[in-house]
């Protein structure tokens, strides 16, 4: 009788540590799914915020040529300055890539701006140019496509700094390293919408910015 109850405690131990296993590995496999899962979406996310400033960055780029223009019909003889701003403005093509490449486009971003910026200062020794309406509608495109940029830069840079600290994190990290997870550079470029072009400007320019909607 003794042997037999002492076979089924056995058993039920058994079972029992068994069962516990079992629950530790199904509470282990979601809790992995769930967090690889949660990495894939993130990930998505910095994708997608990056997708957004390289949509606003080519159309800045794109406004520099017809600007460059315009103003040289004025003031051919800067060549210095018009040249310089060709030559940022193509270094800021090349550098626009992937999330991977955002510490590069945004050096060469702040070269261009720069550069602008400079440019945009010719207008002052130029009444022509500064009246010149072309100039005006190419300049405050410019500007309103700029404050675009800030604003899905802030956007990229909180989705990557949650990023950062997600695949640094447990359980996180497990998964990150087996996915070759990286972290994402954030989009480094100061206010190229301020004190640059703010002498470019007229006071009624000045006052209000214009208005942004993705």
């Amino acid at each position: 009788m003794k042997e037999g109850i002492g076979a089924t405690s056995c058993q039920y131990g058994s079972m029992t540590i068994a069962v516990i296993a079992l629950i530790v590995v199904v509470v282990a496999a979601v809790i992995g799914v769930i967090s690889y899962n949660t990495l894939v979406k993130l990930r998505n996310r910095v994708d997608e915020a990056w997708a957004q400033i390289s949509v606003q960055l080519k159309r800045r780029h794109d406004l520099i040529p017809p600007l460059v223009a315009t103003v040289k019909g004025y003031a051919e003889h800067e060549s210095s300055t018009l040249e310089a701003v060709v030559s940022a403005r193509n270094a800021a093509v090349d550098s626009v890539g992937d999330a991977a490449h955002a510490g590069e486009a945004g050096k060469a971003e702040l070269e261009l701006s720069g550069a602008l910026g400079k440019l945009f200062a010719l207008s002052e020794s130029y009444p022509d140019l500064k009246a010149n309406t072309n100039f005006l509608q190419l300049q405050e495109q410019i500007v309103d496509t700029e404050n675009r940029i800030a604003f899905a830069r802030q956007y990229y840079n909180d989705t990557v700094r949650e990023w950062n600290t997600k695949i640094d994190s447990i359980p996180y990290n497990f998964f990150a390293g087996r996915m070759n997870a990286r972290k994402a550079e954030y989009f480094e470029i100061q206010d190229i919408t301020g004190a640059k072009y703010a002498e470019a400007l007229s006071p009624e320019d000045t006052t209000k910015p214009p208005s942004v909607e993705f």
